[in-house]
């Protein structure tokens, strides 16, 4: 009988196989489980919602995409690329650079955006995509998928390095309780003094690679537009 205990798990392989709905395979598996348990429905229940309280944080993710997709819906993304479209001179590598740039200045206070799917897709990109039509040009499809991983490869970076400068954050206290372990003792604004250089430097040269990678990708894809004096 203590196999059967484990029948939510079966439940939930074969409905996400099945690609049934994930909410409804997910409360199946728990209600299943709880019922071979010896649970009653309202210590389920009570569980179930125990453990959502206690762990909400988690689900505020789920607060910004809708957020994000109200947004949209609005016009988010044509007024980014609007705004992007008033600058001649701007190039997507540009924006995913100066991007990076705030972004890492706010990861140092532990300020997040909503990461790659509630800022960067809805404004980044449009912004991105804004720069190469103020230009005349008509997006390239191989050249958008590159920018994506740009973008995306921007945030991860400067969130990476960027968050560990916050004296509260969860890396620097790993470090410093990693640290204390081995004897040394060292305080949380040395260990973000230590990292200002490295994150400095890493920010820099994801702009100087992202922003050189782009100005390829405008000589590749928009050769004959371009001309003599665009390529130059």
């Amino acid at each position: 009988m203590e196999w059967l205990n484990l029948i939510g798990i079966v439940i939930v392989i074969v409905g996400f196989a099945r690609k049934w709905n994930s909410i409804l395979v997910i409360l199946l598996a728990a209600g299943a489980t709880g019922l071979v348990s010896g649970i009653s429905p309202v210590a389920l229940l009570e569980t179930i919602g125990t453990t959502f309280v206690a762990n909400r944080n988690m689900a505020i993710f789920i607060l910004v995409m809708l957020v994000t997709g109200t947004l949209e819906r609005n016009g988010l993304r044509e007024a980014a690329a609007g705004v992007i479209g008033k600058f001649k001179g701007a190039t997507s590598g540009m924006v995913i650079g100066i991007y990076g740039v705030m972004r890492a200045i706010f990861a140092a206070f532990n300020v997040g955006f909503g990461g790659v799917a509630g800022f960067v897709r809805p404004v980044i990109m449009p912004m991105a995509e804004g720069a190469i039509t103020s230009k005349g040009h008509k997006p390239h499809e191989e050249h958008m998928e590159e920018l994506k991983g740009m973008a995306s490869g921007m945030e991860n970076i400067t969130w990476f390095f960027g968050q560990v400068l916050f004296v509260g954050g969860s890396g620097a206290l790993l470090v410093q309780g990693t640290l204390q372990g081995l004897g040394i003792h060292v305080e949380l604004i040395d260990l973000a003094l230590v990292e200002i250089p490295v994150c400095v430097i890493a920010t820099a040269l994801a702009i100087v690679y992202y922003y050189f990678k782009d100005r390829r990708m405008l000589k590749k894809y928009y050769k004959d537009e371009l001309g003599e004096e665009g390529l130059q």
